[in-house]
């Protein structure tokens, strides 16, 4: 089978992230992966061929769209990408169309899906399935009445089938997505996307890093946007605090953190603390940890479930979706939620403290075979 999939990072690399597990699990098919967002350094396997539109983002306040091209006007960068973009798919005639997010969002790239989606659908021969690849928690909309009205015209117009990347007993996408019941496409719960950490992958780390048995490894991490200053901050100045035997600090800024806070984070870093900005072994990292403090992005959240490391998640506050989930997750007992107060040090470092005497966890009791249920749910399509 051939399957282009979309995947358009705006502000941080989480779903660029989350797009490339399902990538890479769909190893019996030839993938043509659709970027255009900030380049991320990553390894693609062999039958993954990465096809690179021009590069747009969102601003800091998200709300425009911006480009890094000097030469070239939004208007004339959106023609040349909505072109491309076409033609893409007149060349290849894919079997699939897997596309991350839309129409439930990506609103300010339907100048380029719109048309795709359109000629997909009046295309007879060979037919070209559409699939809509949606996380479990939406954010909120200004006009959510007319925009949930637009998305469900759209999928129930074009598109076949909606995967959403949850485990509805934790939480449901009708809860944050109103007139879920008159999607009239099949809707699949797949699970959440949560890779696991290679065979022994926390002892290497630990060899690697030369600590002994005696060592915390802490890891405090920011995902992938330029939103984690103040948490990355605030956990480098607790770390001095605390009063529990010898640790020592990992922390992985994101690769989008603003140059001039990454400086201030490794000026104010003490004996015991390494400042990086990103590693593509990160699961690896979780896994040696004694403790996790984090954002409280999807994929960091499902990285530690999955690993099973004690952890302190700040949400992001701009919107619902990282303190819901984050929420759901505390009342189950497998995480802690950090407050803004809470970053405050000595607190912070009390916490810290506190959250490393817990014992790793074995089981979650949550659905974490997203990848493989979702290979499964493209494979047995039959349209």
């Amino acid at each position: 089978m051939k399957i282009i999939q979309y995947c358009q990072n705006v502000l941080g690399v989480g779903h660029l992230f989350r797009g490339l597990e399902i990538c890479r699990a769909l190893s019996e098919h030839e993938v043509i992966l659709v970027t255009g967002g900030p380049p991320v350094e990553t390894t693609l396997p062999a039958h993954v061929r990465e096809f690179c539109l021009p590069i747009l983002q969102m601003d800091h306040a998200f709300k425009r769209l911006i480009s890094t091209e000097k030469n070239m006007t939004l208007d004339q960068i959106k023609k040349v990408r909505q072109k491309k973009l076409r033609a893409l798919f007149e060349a290849e005639k894919p079997d699939l169309f897997l596309v991350e997010l839309f129409p439930f969002g990506r609103r300010a790239f339907r100048f380029e899906l719109d048309p795709v989606v359109k000629a997909l659908r009046k295309r007879r021969s060979p037919s070209c399935a559409i699939f809509s690849s949606v996380r479990d928690i939406l954010v909120e909309k200004k006009d959510y009445i007319k925009h949930e009205a637009k998305v469900v015209k759209i999928l129930n117009h074009y598109f076949d089938r909606v995967l959403v990347h949850a485990d509805p007993d934790l939480v449901e996408i009708r809860e944050t997505f109103g007139p879920f019941d008159d999607i009239a496409i099949p809707v699949e719960y797949t699970g959440y996307i949560a890779p696991r950490p290679p065979a022994q992958a926390g002892e290497r780390i630990r060899n690697q890093m030369g600590m002994d048995d005696g060592e915390n490894l802490i890891v405090a991490s920011a995902g992938g946007g330029n939103v984690g200053a103040p948490l990355l901050a605030a956990v480098v100045q607790a770390f001095s605090r605390l009063k529990n035997g010898d640790s020592r600090l990992q922390v992985f800024t994101g690769p989008f953190l603003d140059s001039r806070d990454f400086d201030d984070l490794r000026r104010m870093a003490p004996d015991g603390v390494q400042v990086d900005r990103f590693t593509e072994d990160f699961m690896s990292f979780l896994a040696a940890a004694d403790l996790s403090v984090s954002m409280g992005g999807y994929n960091t959240t499902m990285n530690i479930l999955a690993t099973g490391v004690p952890a302190l998640l700040w949400p992001f506050s701009t919107n619902r979706e990282q303190r819901l989930r984050a929420q759901r997750l505390a009342d189950r007992g497998l995480l802690t939620v950090l407050e803004d107060a809470d970053l405050q040090p000595d607190r912070l470092a009390a916490l810290m403290a506190a959250t490393l005497s817990q014992p790793a966890r074995s089981e979650v009791g949550i659905d974490l075979n997203g990848v493989a249920n979702t290979v499964r749910a493209i494979e047995t399509w039959q349209g």
